[in-house]
């Protein structure tokens, strides 16, 4: 029989990427969902999927789905970087619990949030994690709460990437800020310095990697950690560049993004004082030493930048018709 994996966040942008990719691997995918009607309603291209209904701030629910999976993968983050502690750190618990319970390895998508300048610019899996934001605070202690559980018993595999992208990614910037779904690029914006450079995870790669560690189970140790390279763009720009080329858009201005609103009205508006909290992303260079991956796999997943650029566009509607 095929294994079984538990996606809770399965209609977000690595959480649907996953059902895809896992089930092209031949797995049985399961998805929580406190609506399964409305998740299928919302994502027809999941048939695939086993939806349950619960709510993975319940832990009864979440356990109850993780009955019989070989791997639990928690894909499901606050909206809007809301309340990440009230729901951040319960939601992952209740999935490290059900996974320890069930046995299971528990994967955890990572990021950046959890270094400081100290670590900067390339980093490293064993990097020192001194981080300058809350949010990366919070990051810090659910890795070290998995690191914890993993001394216990319960086996965890943590792959960090860059900012996402692909065809549905919904709170990614390359979705909400770059280009604007549903209608043909005229302009793009870009939220950083044109010459920093900037990491992206292309999330099909992304997704396809995590499937291809977790295939190899019996050689990962109880508490893995991998960092994925993706795509870093030494001019931050590039990606920029590349989207008003490949929708066929040279011409198309480069906008910037209005950094000093959201500075002005950080005080009133809840989410532009969360977003601003994460501009040094940025200003700064920061690069995932993807070494101990190429090691592991022998390669890592790779779209090239100009086809996973035009694959995005095309799902999100921004080319016109040819």
């Amino acid at each position: 029989m095929p294994d079984t994996i538990l996606i809770i966040g399965a209609t977000g942008g690595l959480g649907g990427a996953a059902t895809a990719v896992f089930h092209r691997h031949g797995w049985r995918v399961r998805a929580l969902h406190r609506d399964p009607v409305a998740a299928q309603r919302k994502r027809p291209d999941l048939e695939h999927v086993d939806w349950r209904a619960g709510d993975a701030m319940t832990a009864a629910d979440v356990r109850r789905s993780a009955a019989g999976a070989a791997v639990v993968l928690h894909a499901a983050n606050p909206p809007g970087y809301r309340n990440w502690r009230k729901l951040a750190l319960p939601m992952l618990a209740h999935a490290a619990d059900a996974a320890e319970a069930e046995g299971a390895r528990l994967i955890l998508p990572g990021n950046v949030y959890n270094f400081g300048p100290d670590a900067w610019p390339v980093l490293a899996e064993d990097a020192p994690q001194h981080p300058a934001t809350r949010k990366g605070r919070i990051r810090v202690e659910m890795e070290a709460d998995l690191e914890a559980r993993s001394a216990r018993g319960l086996r965890v595999l943590i792959v960090r990437a860059g900012d996402f992208f692909g065809a549905d990614a919904p709170a990614s910037w390359f979705q909400t800020v770059m280009v604007k779904p549903g209608k043909p690029l005229r302009s793009v914006t870009y939220p950083g310095l044109p010459e920093v450079g900037h990491a992206w995870a292309y999330l099909p790669d992304l997704a396809e990697t995590m499937v291809r560690l977790a295939e190899r189970e019996d050689a990962l140790p109880r508490f893995a950690r991998f960092h994925f390279g993706g795509h870093y763009l030494e001019r931050g720009i590039g990606l920029a560049e590349t989207i008003r080329e490949t929708a066929g858009r040279p011409e198309a201005p480069i906008r910037r993004f209005p950094w000093p609103l959201v500075t002005l009205l950080s005080p009133v508006v809840p989410l532009f004082r969360e977003i601003g909290e994460m501009r040094y992303l940025w200003q700064e260079a920061i690069r995932l030493d993807n070494r101990s991956l190429l090691s592991f796999l022998g390669s890592e997943p790779h779209t090239p930048l100009a086809d996973a650029v035009r694959t995005s566009l095309a799902g999100l509607g921004c080319l016109e018709a040819r």
